[in-house]
């Protein structure tokens, strides 16, 4: 039930953005993986749409409960722990934190791209990145209850946490 809150979360914060968009989304996430993103026109609306998808999620992560943040950030925080892999490091590149924050570029996208990444990360898009995605609902709680959450998950969003992701 979490996963399916989270990621209608993140379409409700993306769809007052319009048309274009959402068609932006829609293009990167369907296109053939052998064309370069950062060439095509749809990266660029994305890009520029990120900062108010992300002022409107947190307008929808308002007033929600201790628990609901924590919910959230325990869901967000797999996510990218199922992502943490070699395969997808491969063609997103960076640092340790900079594969996190395109982790959290996948993340924030939604479900279809995040979908199409784990089936073949080519889709992915070197160098893209969303670092306010990685930590965003723990933030949330922060402001709001003065603490950070413990998810009590075991396991970490950290790059290269992921045992399964980076086989020896």
């Amino acid at each position: 039930m979490t996963d399916e809150r989270f990621w209608d979360l993140i379409e409700a914060a993306w769809t007052p953005l319009g048309a274009e968009v959402g068609a932006a989304r829609r293009a990167l996430t369907t296109r053939d993986p052998s064309t370069d993103a950062w060439e095509m026109p749809e990266n660029s609306v994305v890009e520029k749409a990120l900062d108010a998808f992300l002022g409107n999620l947190e307008a929808a992560a308002r007033d929600l409960s201790a628990d609901e943040l924590t919910d959230l950030d325990r869901a967000c925080e797999r996510l990218l722990h199922d992502i943490d892999r070699a395969d997808i490091h491969e063609v997103t590149d960076g640092s340790d934190d900079g594969f996190l924050y395109a982790r959290g570029f996948i993340v924030a996208m939604g479900r279809d791209y995040y979908t199409a990444v784990v089936a073949d990360p080519r889709v992915a898009i070197l160098d893209a990145d969303c670092e306010s995605m990685c930590y965003f609902f723990a933030h949330v709680h922060h402001e709001r209850f003065g603490t950070f959450p413990d998810t009590g998950s075991g396991i970490s969003r950290e790059s290269c946490s992921n045992r399964e992701g980076w086989p020896d």
